[in-house]
């Protein structure tokens, strides 16, 4: 049964909304949700946290203060967003994965079940695995510098991350371009390219792809990969 409803958000039971919390009609919480949770050194509603419309948001997801988020987000069960993530439209979060703070995700994105990401950055239309790790830090722990180093990882629009992988700090992966599931990324990785391996290596171009039950020419010659090109 609901327990509330704010201008067409439906709050189930046990959940903790903060503060300074606007969710667009439409939007439902799921049990044992927390929103707007305040980072450590702040007071609940100081920062403000914005969904859109038509969230979806399912047990034991939290969300931090300070997160603008656009509209028809889904979580899986037991999400963490930390604070200060700017996430466009129509992305989905799958189980127990964590953005940490300072990630910028496009639209159309696709972030599987136990991934982690922290201050990455993420084009539209981007697969990411399940089990694939963000890396950001060169040379943890607690570098006085690391933020002003290599940084976060930079997806472009409709590449795609095989599961399992992890990306080093500062890589880029280039606009349509394939990681094999279990790679280790310490390189960039260029456009239209699928690099496998550990470290990763390109292996072939994505034209070059078979798909093996014979139903297309090959892979991606689907939307939204077609008008995008």
């Amino acid at each position: 049964m609901a327990k509330e409803r704010m201008s067409g958000v439906v709050v189930l039971e046990q959940c903790k909304i903060y503060p300074n919390v606007r969710i667009g009609p439409g939007s439902i919480v799921h049990a044992f949700s927390v929103i707007g949770m305040p980072q450590r050194g702040s007071k609940a509603g100081e920062l403000a946290t914005i969904i859109g419309k038509n969230a979806v948001i399912r047990p034991f997801t939290t969300i931090y203060a300070g997160n603008i988020i656009g509209d028809n987000l889904e979580t899986g069960q037991g999400v963490s967003i930390r604070e200060n993530n700017r996430i466009g439209d129509n992305v989905s979060i799958g189980t127990n994965s964590v953005l940490e703070f300072e990630n910028l995700i496009g639209s159309n994105v696709r972030i599987h079940s136990l991934c982690f990401l922290e201050m990455a950055t993420i084009g539209d239309h981007v697969f990411i695995g399940p089990n694939v790790v963000f890396t950001d830090d060169p040379h943890p722990m607690k570098c006085p510098r690391y933020r002003e180093c290599r940084g976060g990882v930079r997806v472009e629009e409709l590449a795609k991350i095989g599961a399992n992988s992890t990306l080093l700090p500062g890589v880029v992966i280039g606009r349509n371009a394939l990681v094999g599931a279990g790679s280790v990324v310490t390189r960039d990785v260029p456009e239209n390219t699928v690099a496998v391996g550990c470290p990763a290596k390109p292996i072939k171009m994505i034209e070059d792809l078979e798909c093996p039950a014979g139903f297309f020419e090959r892979p991606y010659l689907w939307e939204p990969y077609l008008k995008k090109k």
